[in-house]
């Protein structure tokens, strides 16, 4: 095989595995196992999420994802909602999915809450060990309608 050959099947190689990563981000990032233990301070079970080695790569990384806007009325029209890699039926909150499946988001400028699919792309966060917020946060969004 010639060096050339060898060379484009490299190139190749890494940009469709660049590109399947973004495609799979939610699959990537459900590599998490959660632990639970008693808060002694909210009196109650609260989960620790303990992330594998390729979702700890990830944090204070850009990330892509896409997913729907989990309707929350009173946080409509401002900067802060929650993304479902699901559609609302299937959510993490109404019954259907894992909490591995949504995320926190803080885009760069108001939003304006939609049932289709959107695409963001920001810095994500990680967090293991606050019980009032979800495992994944991303901060300083962009977000993209996706076209069918």
């Amino acid at each position: 095989m010639s060096k050339r050959l060898i060379f484009i099947l490299l190139i190749l190689g890494v940009t469709t595995s660049a590109f399947a990563q973004e495609k799979n981000m939610w699959k990537t990032l459900s590599n998490v196992t959660v632990e639970k233990s008693f808060d002694e301070i909210l009196s109650i079970d609260v989960e620790h999420y303990n992330f594998a080695s390729q979702v700890k790569a990830l944090n204070g990384k850009e990330i892509s994802l896409e997913g729907w806007m989990i309707p929350l009325d009173e946080l409509r029209g401002e900067n802060y909602f929650v993304l479902s890699s699901l559609p609302f039926a299937n959510c993490f909150f109404c019954g259907g999915a894992g909490p591995e499946t949504v995320a926190e988001v803080f885009s760069k400028k108001e939003v304006k809450f939609t049932e289709k699919k959107v695409k963001v792309t920001g810095i994500l966060t990680l967090n293991s060990d606050d019980p009032l917020r979800l495992m994944y946060i991303l901060n300083d969004v962009e977000v993209q309608e996706v076209k069918d």
